[in-house]
Protein backbone atom coordinates (compact mmCIF):
# COMPACT_ATOMS: atom_id res chain seq x y z
CA UNK A 1 0.00 0.00 0.00
CA UNK A 2 2.81 2.40 0.85
CA UNK A 3 4.56 1.73 -2.46
CA UNK A 4 1.36 2.55 -4.35
CA UNK A 5 0.76 5.70 -2.31
CA UNK A 6 4.28 6.96 -2.96
CA UNK A 7 3.78 6.45 -6.69
CA UNK A 8 0.23 7.78 -7.02
CA UNK A 9 -1.25 10.59 -4.93
CA UNK A 10 -4.76 9.41 -5.81
CA UNK A 11 -4.34 6.32 -3.61
CA UNK A 12 -5.50 6.57 0.00
CA UNK A 13 -6.41 4.18 2.82
CA UNK A 14 -9.58 4.42 4.86
CA UNK A 15 -11.11 2.21 7.53
CA UNK A 16 -11.56 1.53 11.21
CA UNK A 17 -8.36 2.03 13.27
CA UNK A 18 -6.08 2.25 10.22
CA UNK A 19 -4.48 5.54 11.34
CA UNK A 20 -3.97 6.37 15.02
CA UNK A 21 -3.95 2.69 16.05
CA UNK A 22 -1.70 1.63 13.13
CA UNK A 23 -4.35 -0.83 11.96
CA UNK A 24 -6.39 -3.33 13.95
CA UNK A 25 -3.80 -5.95 12.92
CA UNK A 26 -0.93 -3.44 12.48
CA UNK A 27 -1.01 -3.77 8.69
CA UNK A 28 -0.88 0.03 8.29
CA UNK A 29 1.84 0.59 10.90
CA UNK A 30 3.70 3.87 10.25
CA UNK A 31 1.55 4.93 7.31
CA UNK A 32 -0.13 7.81 9.16
CA UNK A 33 3.29 9.28 10.01
CA UNK A 34 4.40 9.09 6.37
CA UNK A 35 1.25 10.12 4.52
CA UNK A 36 -0.73 12.15 7.04
CA UNK A 37 -4.42 12.16 8.03
CA UNK A 38 -5.73 13.23 4.59
CA UNK A 39 -4.59 9.92 3.08
CA UNK A 40 -4.71 7.55 6.09
CA UNK A 41 -8.21 8.07 7.38
CA UNK A 42 -9.80 6.65 10.51
CA UNK A 43 -13.54 6.11 10.24
CA UNK A 44 -16.41 5.57 12.64
CA UNK A 45 -17.86 2.07 12.98
CA UNK A 46 -20.04 2.64 9.93
CA UNK A 47 -19.11 0.31 7.08
CA UNK A 48 -22.02 1.43 4.92
CA UNK A 49 -20.89 5.03 5.26
CA UNK A 50 -17.18 4.73 4.53
CA UNK A 51 -17.65 2.06 1.83
CA UNK A 52 -20.05 4.42 0.05
CA UNK A 53 -17.67 7.33 0.52
CA UNK A 54 -14.88 5.29 -1.04
CA UNK A 55 -17.04 4.34 -4.02
CA UNK A 56 -17.91 7.99 -4.60
CA UNK A 57 -14.23 8.94 -4.42
CA UNK A 58 -13.35 6.22 -6.94
CA UNK A 59 -16.05 7.45 -9.32
CA UNK A 60 -14.48 10.91 -9.15
CA UNK A 61 -10.99 9.71 -10.07
CA UNK A 62 -9.32 8.68 -6.81
CA UNK A 63 -8.10 5.16 -6.01
CA UNK A 64 -9.28 4.25 -2.52
CA UNK A 65 -8.25 1.24 -0.45
CA UNK A 66 -11.04 0.46 2.00
CA UNK A 67 -10.12 -1.79 4.91
CA UNK A 68 -12.78 -3.85 6.64
CA UNK A 69 -11.54 -4.94 10.05
CA UNK A 70 -13.31 -8.19 9.19
CA UNK A 71 -15.07 -9.19 6.00
CA UNK A 72 -17.93 -10.21 8.28
CA UNK A 73 -18.50 -6.47 8.85
CA UNK A 74 -18.70 -5.85 5.10
CA UNK A 75 -22.17 -7.36 5.11
CA UNK A 76 -23.37 -4.05 6.58
CA UNK A 77 -22.19 -2.38 3.34
CA UNK A 78 -23.56 -5.02 0.95
CA UNK A 79 -25.64 -2.53 -1.03
CA UNK A 80 -22.63 -0.29 -1.63
CA UNK A 81 -20.05 -2.94 -2.45
CA UNK A 82 -22.27 -5.45 -4.29
CA UNK A 83 -25.09 -3.39 -5.76
CA UNK A 84 -23.20 -0.20 -6.64
CA UNK A 85 -19.45 -0.60 -7.14
CA UNK A 86 -19.49 -3.60 -9.55
CA UNK A 87 -22.21 -2.07 -11.74
CA UNK A 88 -20.98 1.49 -12.29
CA UNK A 89 -19.04 0.79 -15.48
CA UNK A 90 -21.99 -1.08 -17.01
CA UNK A 91 -24.68 1.38 -15.91
CA UNK A 92 -22.69 4.38 -17.16
CA UNK A 93 -22.23 2.83 -20.58
CA UNK A 94 -18.49 2.62 -20.03
CA UNK A 95 -18.12 6.32 -19.18
CA UNK A 96 -16.74 5.77 -15.71
CA UNK A 97 -15.86 2.83 -13.52
CA UNK A 98 -14.98 2.28 -9.89
CA UNK A 99 -11.27 1.57 -9.29
CA UNK A 100 -11.50 0.66 -5.61
CA UNK A 101 -9.93 -2.04 -3.44
CA UNK A 102 -11.75 -3.57 -0.49
CA UNK A 103 -9.47 -5.61 1.74
CA UNK A 104 -9.49 -7.16 5.20
CA UNK A 105 -9.59 -10.41 7.14
CA UNK A 106 -11.77 -13.24 5.88
CA UNK A 107 -12.77 -16.58 7.35
CA UNK A 108 -12.86 -18.43 10.64
CA UNK A 109 -10.03 -19.81 12.75
CA UNK A 110 -9.55 -17.22 15.48
CA UNK A 111 -12.39 -18.12 17.89
CA UNK A 112 -14.38 -15.01 16.97
CA UNK A 113 -17.81 -16.60 17.02
CA UNK A 114 -20.39 -17.18 14.32
CA UNK A 115 -21.03 -13.58 13.26
CA UNK A 116 -17.33 -12.64 12.99
CA UNK A 117 -16.17 -15.70 11.03
CA UNK A 118 -17.70 -15.32 7.59
CA UNK A 119 -16.03 -16.68 4.47
CA UNK A 120 -17.61 -14.32 1.97
CA UNK A 121 -16.11 -15.57 -1.30
CA UNK A 122 -19.05 -17.76 -2.33
CA UNK A 123 -21.50 -14.94 -1.63
CA UNK A 124 -19.49 -12.18 -3.34
CA UNK A 125 -18.23 -14.15 -6.32
CA UNK A 126 -21.81 -14.49 -7.54
CA UNK A 127 -21.85 -10.80 -8.57
CA UNK A 128 -20.43 -9.87 -12.01
CA UNK A 129 -18.25 -6.78 -12.25
CA UNK A 130 -16.02 -7.31 -9.21
CA UNK A 131 -12.79 -9.29 -8.93
CA UNK A 132 -11.72 -11.46 -5.98
CA UNK A 133 -8.13 -12.28 -4.97
CA UNK A 134 -7.11 -14.53 -2.08
CA UNK A 135 -3.38 -14.47 -1.15
CA UNK A 136 -1.61 -17.57 0.14
CA UNK A 137 1.72 -16.16 1.37
CA UNK A 138 3.54 -12.82 1.81
CA UNK A 139 4.81 -12.83 -1.78
CA UNK A 140 1.31 -13.18 -3.18
CA UNK A 141 -0.12 -10.76 -0.62
CA UNK A 142 2.05 -7.98 -2.05
CA UNK A 143 1.79 -8.92 -5.72
CA UNK A 144 -1.96 -9.49 -5.78
CA UNK A 145 -2.68 -6.34 -3.77
CA UNK A 146 -0.58 -4.22 -6.13
CA UNK A 147 -2.44 -5.67 -9.12
CA UNK A 148 -5.71 -4.90 -7.35
CA UNK A 149 -4.74 -1.26 -6.72
CA UNK A 150 -3.83 -0.77 -10.39
CA UNK A 151 -6.99 -2.47 -11.68
CA UNK A 152 -9.72 -0.19 -13.11
CA UNK A 153 -12.41 -2.37 -11.54
CA UNK A 154 -13.47 -2.97 -7.93
CA UNK A 155 -11.38 -5.73 -6.35
CA UNK A 156 -12.00 -7.66 -3.14
CA UNK A 157 -8.77 -8.87 -1.49
CA UNK A 158 -9.69 -11.55 1.03
CA UNK A 159 -6.85 -11.94 3.51
CA UNK A 160 -6.75 -14.27 6.51
CA UNK A 161 -6.10 -13.22 10.06
CA UNK A 162 -4.59 -16.66 10.64
CA UNK A 163 -1.90 -15.99 8.01
CA UNK A 164 -0.69 -12.64 9.36
CA UNK A 165 2.15 -14.38 11.22
CA UNK A 166 3.34 -16.26 8.14
CA UNK A 167 6.80 -15.14 6.96
CA UNK A 168 8.36 -15.42 3.52
CA UNK A 169 10.66 -13.78 1.01
CA UNK A 170 9.20 -10.60 -0.51
CA UNK A 171 11.17 -8.52 -3.07
CA UNK A 172 11.63 -4.88 -2.15
CA UNK A 173 10.87 -3.73 -5.69
CA UNK A 174 7.32 -3.41 -6.95
CA UNK A 175 5.80 -6.35 -8.85
CA UNK A 176 2.35 -7.49 -9.91
CA UNK A 177 0.85 -10.96 -9.98
CA UNK A 178 -1.62 -11.15 -12.89
CA UNK A 179 -5.17 -12.16 -12.09
CA UNK A 180 -6.52 -15.42 -13.56
CA UNK A 181 -3.12 -17.13 -13.41
CA UNK A 182 -3.26 -20.08 -11.03
CA UNK A 183 -0.02 -21.50 -9.64
CA UNK A 184 0.89 -25.16 -9.21
CA UNK A 185 2.24 -25.27 -5.65
CA UNK A 186 3.09 -28.97 -5.87
CA UNK A 187 3.37 -31.11 -9.00
CA UNK A 188 1.84 -34.57 -9.04
CA UNK A 189 0.29 -37.22 -11.25
CA UNK A 190 -2.40 -39.05 -9.26
CA UNK A 191 -4.93 -36.46 -8.09
CA UNK A 192 -5.52 -32.71 -8.51
CA UNK A 193 -6.24 -30.70 -5.36
CA UNK A 194 -7.54 -27.15 -5.95
CA UNK A 195 -7.81 -24.47 -3.28
CA UNK A 196 -7.27 -20.80 -2.36
CA UNK A 197 -5.68 -18.99 0.58
CA UNK A 198 -5.28 -20.52 4.01
CA UNK A 199 -6.67 -24.02 3.18
CA UNK A 200 -3.74 -24.49 0.79
CA UNK A 201 -1.49 -25.07 3.79
CA UNK A 202 -3.71 -28.02 4.76
CA UNK A 203 -3.68 -29.24 1.14
CA UNK A 204 0.11 -29.28 1.04
CA UNK A 205 0.24 -31.02 4.42
CA UNK A 206 -2.20 -33.64 3.17
CA UNK A 207 -0.25 -34.09 -0.07
CA UNK A 208 2.92 -34.85 1.86
CA UNK A 209 1.10 -37.45 3.94
CA UNK A 210 -0.50 -39.01 0.87
CA UNK A 211 2.87 -39.17 -0.89
CA UNK A 212 4.03 -41.56 1.83
CA UNK A 213 1.08 -43.78 0.88
CA UNK A 214 2.02 -43.70 -2.80
CA UNK A 215 -0.58 -41.12 -3.91
CA UNK A 216 1.11 -38.26 -5.76
CA UNK A 217 -1.08 -35.13 -5.60
CA UNK A 218 -0.86 -31.96 -7.64
CA UNK A 219 -1.84 -28.90 -5.56
CA UNK A 220 -3.13 -25.83 -7.42
CA UNK A 221 -3.42 -22.36 -5.88
CA UNK A 222 -6.19 -20.58 -7.78
CA UNK A 223 -5.05 -17.16 -6.44
CA UNK A 224 -8.14 -15.45 -7.84
CA UNK A 225 -11.76 -16.62 -7.91
CA UNK A 226 -12.99 -13.84 -10.17
CA UNK A 227 -11.52 -14.23 -12.73
CA UNK A 228 -10.97 -18.00 -12.34
CA UNK A 229 -8.13 -19.75 -14.17
CA UNK A 230 -10.14 -22.84 -15.03
CA UNK A 231 -7.74 -23.75 -17.87
CA UNK A 232 -4.88 -24.61 -15.48
CA UNK A 233 -7.24 -26.70 -13.36
CA UNK A 234 -8.62 -28.54 -16.40
CA UNK A 235 -5.14 -29.27 -17.76
CA UNK A 236 -4.16 -30.82 -14.44
CA UNK A 237 -7.34 -32.90 -14.13
CA UNK A 238 -6.87 -34.27 -17.65
CA UNK A 239 -3.46 -35.48 -16.46
CA UNK A 240 -4.47 -36.94 -13.08
CA UNK A 241 -8.09 -37.99 -13.83
CA UNK A 242 -9.15 -37.16 -10.27
CA UNK A 243 -10.01 -33.89 -8.53
CA UNK A 244 -10.64 -32.64 -4.98
CA UNK A 245 -11.62 -29.00 -4.37
CA UNK A 246 -10.94 -27.54 -0.92
CA UNK A 247 -12.92 -24.44 -0.02
CA UNK A 248 -13.47 -22.63 3.29
CA UNK A 249 -16.99 -21.62 2.21
CA UNK A 250 -20.06 -23.55 3.30
CA UNK A 251 -20.80 -26.39 0.83
CA UNK A 252 -24.15 -25.24 -0.60
CA UNK A 253 -23.68 -22.91 -3.61
CA UNK A 254 -19.98 -22.57 -2.76
CA UNK A 255 -16.90 -21.75 -4.84
CA UNK A 256 -16.10 -25.46 -4.82
CA UNK A 257 -19.54 -26.14 -6.31
CA UNK A 258 -18.77 -23.87 -9.27
CA UNK A 259 -15.31 -25.35 -9.84
CA UNK A 260 -16.69 -28.88 -9.62
CA UNK A 261 -19.42 -28.03 -12.14
CA UNK A 262 -16.92 -26.56 -14.60
CA UNK A 263 -14.52 -29.50 -14.22
CA UNK A 264 -17.36 -31.98 -14.80
CA UNK A 265 -18.44 -30.05 -17.89
CA UNK A 266 -14.97 -29.80 -19.42
CA UNK A 267 -13.38 -33.04 -18.20
CA UNK A 268 -16.30 -35.48 -18.29
CA UNK A 269 -14.46 -38.07 -20.38
CA UNK A 270 -11.21 -37.63 -18.43
CA UNK A 271 -12.57 -38.13 -14.91
CA UNK A 272 -12.42 -41.57 -13.32
CA UNK A 273 -14.65 -40.43 -10.44
CA UNK A 274 -16.80 -37.42 -9.67
CA UNK A 275 -15.14 -34.33 -8.15
CA UNK A 276 -14.96 -34.51 -4.36
CA UNK A 277 -15.30 -31.37 -2.24
CA UNK A 278 -13.98 -30.44 1.20
CA UNK A 279 -15.76 -27.43 2.73
CA UNK A 280 -16.56 -25.91 6.07
CA UNK A 281 -19.19 -28.02 7.79
CA UNK A 282 -22.66 -26.65 7.05
CA UNK A 283 -23.07 -25.03 10.47
CA UNK A 284 -22.42 -21.55 11.93
CA UNK A 285 -18.82 -21.20 13.08
CA UNK A 286 -18.54 -22.44 16.69
CA UNK A 287 -16.71 -20.41 19.31
CA UNK A 288 -15.06 -23.37 21.09
CA UNK A 289 -11.58 -23.95 19.65
CA UNK A 290 -11.90 -27.71 19.19
CA UNK A 291 -15.30 -27.39 17.48
CA UNK A 292 -14.11 -24.55 15.26
CA UNK A 293 -11.12 -26.59 14.09
CA UNK A 294 -13.36 -29.55 13.37
CA UNK A 295 -15.72 -27.38 11.32
CA UNK A 296 -12.95 -26.06 9.04
CA UNK A 297 -11.22 -27.90 6.21
CA UNK A 298 -8.14 -29.66 7.55
CA UNK A 299 -5.46 -32.08 6.39
CA UNK A 300 -7.30 -35.14 7.75
CA UNK A 301 -10.47 -34.33 5.78
CA UNK A 302 -8.44 -33.71 2.61
CA UNK A 303 -6.54 -36.99 2.97
CA UNK A 304 -9.83 -38.85 3.39
CA UNK A 305 -11.30 -37.13 0.33
CA UNK A 306 -8.30 -37.99 -1.87
CA UNK A 307 -8.34 -41.60 -0.70
CA UNK A 308 -12.03 -41.82 -1.49
CA UNK A 309 -11.88 -40.17 -4.91
CA UNK A 310 -8.95 -42.38 -5.99
CA UNK A 311 -10.56 -45.53 -4.54
CA UNK A 312 -7.86 -45.80 -1.86
CA UNK A 313 -10.20 -45.40 1.13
Amino acid sequence: MSDAMREDKRVFLMGEEVAEYNGAYKVSRGMLDEFGPRRIIDTPISEGGFAGLGIGAAMHGLRPIIEFMSWSFSLVAADQILNNAPKMLYMSGGQFGCPIVFRGNNGAGGQLGSTHSWCVESLYSNVPGAKIAIPFDPYDAKGLLRTAILDPNPVFVLESERLLSIKGEVPEESYEIPFAEALIRRSGSDCTIVSFGRPLYFCLEAAEQLAKEGIDCEVIDGRTIRPLDIDTIVKSVRKTNYCVVVDQSWPFASVSSEIAAQVHMRCFDDLDNHVFRVNNDDVPAPYAYNLEQEMLPNARKIVEAVRAVTYNA
